[in-house]
């Protein structure tokens, strides 16, 4: 008898837990439907007479699903987005939701700690030391508690002093680590190790670090050579060298920091010094436009017409910018606040239309006032990697007629509708990233799903693991930009 109540009761709780998922999935369906279709600018372009009745067929289809497979919300959340094919409209699980720790999170998330750089012991007898890497340095210290606190001493994104990471040990040479984001205050738990006598710090499936020595070429050298045991997936890491006395190469990343117009005024007088200029930008799924602008100086020749994105002025949009102006979410200081009412102003007056930034100057015409003399061809590497920012990045530099593009596929196609944000679900559980903007190219010259093609086809197969070496693809197009030369 007390079985059969014990069997009862677990069978009233999971039938509990199942109806809860399925109302909060449900919840969380009407949620994301009403979402794009306010607040998506590419909402219009796609759902037409022809497509209406093939849409509300889906969405049938996945309320259906939910009430039956209410644990996979997730997978027919992602489902009906997909149907857009937009890389900029997308699903992800929050696993720091602001329904639960948030303030804790977040308050976390912006500690700083002032420690002693000279004080910390570098010998290598543990983790603790001065730890250089691919973007920058940072300084590991250990805790009254046992513990060890990474931080930041010179990184993008982060200030000096900043809280990065923070490690349990859990072996000999193996941590718990916890990684803190200060762009989107996200929190993730992975693992992190020491290899190669505690020289080498790995965070698993994300970067690596070594241990700093008196040498900086040394701790480079040994940074870019050194194959990661628990790599990263691409394994994509920024280089900036010369390879003959012709030519110069960068690879980048990323333009999700300064990175590119660092490395370029860092590295002006050598690029300068050449005819030809490698820019390595496979894997480089964008960022932010003002990111690459030292790198659209370096090889621009001659004016051009640029078509630039529009505003969608829904009522949920304009409402994100009104509580990221309340709350002091705004970066770019004073002038990030006077673009945004600025912007706001135009959408208040136009809702449910299409608005430009009116501070900029929306001539379409990009004009510089310097050509420079070298580098006089510049090859530009790309792969199907390269997305958003780097596709328009892409854009701008086919107008040089410096530049010559080589791969073996078209970049991904994820351009025409941009300036992405993300909201929360009302659950809690997920989070909603979508494009703001509308491409004035659209709809004469689309990008989404199509992507931009190389010039030149690279006849090598593509590395998976780029790490810091130089691959075939590399001393392919070098030795194609100095035979040119030659001609």
């Amino acid at each position: 008898m007390v079985k059969k109540l014990l069997f009862l009761s677990f069978g009233i709780l999971i039938s509990f837990i199942t109806q809860a998922q399925q109302s909060d999935c449900l919840n969380d369906f009407e949620y994301l439907l009403e979402k794009i279709r306010n607040d998506y600018p590419g909402y219009s372009d796609k759902v037409n007479n022809e497509t209406l009745s093939n849409l509300k067929y889906m969405e049938q289809e996945l309320r259906n699903r939910i009430i039956q497979y209410p644990d996979s919300c997730g997978k027919y959340l992602s489902l009906y987005t997909t149907w857009f094919q937009d890389n900029h409209l997308r699903i992800r699980r929050n696993f720091t939701s602001t329904n639960s720790n948030s303030d804790k999170d977040i308050k976390t998330h912006m500690r700083f700690i002032n420690i002693n750089k000279d004080s910390i012991c570098n010998t290598g007898e543990s983790i603790e030391g001065i730890w250089v890497g691919f973007r920058g340095k940072i300084a590991i210290a250990k805790q009254t508690n046992g513990n060890y606190t990474g931080i930041a001493i010179q990184y993008p994104k982060y200030e000096s002093n900043q809280v990065m990471f923070e490690f349990s040990k859990i072996g000999d040479n193996d941590f718990n680590v916890t990684s803190f984001n200060p762009i989107n205050s996200r929190i993730t738990n992975s693992k992190a190790s020491l290899h190669i006598e505690n020289k080498v710090l790995e965070i698993h499936g994300d970067t690596r670090f070594v241990r700093q020595t008196s040498d900086e070429t040394l701790d480079k050298a040994f940074l870019y050579s050194y194959i990661a045991e628990y790599p990263n997936g691409t394994n994509t890491y920024p280089v900036a060298t010369y390879l003959s006395d012709s030519t110069y190469y960068m690879r980048i990343p990323g333009f999700d920091s300064d990175y590119s117009n660092d490395v370029v005024t860092q590295h002006w007088q050598e690029i300068m010094s050449r005819p030809n200029l490698i820019i390595d930008i496979r894997n480089n799924g964008g960022g932010q436009d003002n990111y690459y602008q030292k790198l659209a100086e370096l090889i621009y020749t001659n004016p051009y017409e640029s078509k630039g994105v529009e505003w969608y002025a829904s009522k949920g949009n304009i409402k994100l910018f009104e509580d990221a102006l309340r709350n002091g979410e705004l970066k770019n200081g004073e002038e990030g606040i006077n673009r945004t009412k600025s912007l706001l102003e135009a959408m208040k007056k136009n809702v449910g239309g299409f608005v430009t930034q009116p501070m900029d100057n929306n001539d379409s015409e990009e004009m510089q006032d310097t050509v420079y003399q070298y580098p006089k061809k510049v090859g530009i590497i790309i792969n199907e990697g390269n997305a958003s920012s780097a596709e328009q990045f892409l854009l701008a530099a086919k107008n040089s007629k410096k530049v010559i593009l080589f791969g073996n596929r078209n970049t991904a196609g994820v351009l025409d509708y941009s300036n992405a944000v993300s909201e929360e679900f009302p659950s809690g559980n997920f989070e909603i990233t979508f494009p703001m903007t509308r491409s004035q190219r659209l709809p004469e010259f689309p990008i989404d799903n199509i992507g931009i093609p190389p010039d030149i086809i690279v006849p090598f197969p593509a590395t998976e693991q780029l790490y810091g070496k130089l691959d075939d693809w590399v001393y392919f197009v070098r030795n194609y930009l100095e035979l040119m030369n030659t001609k």
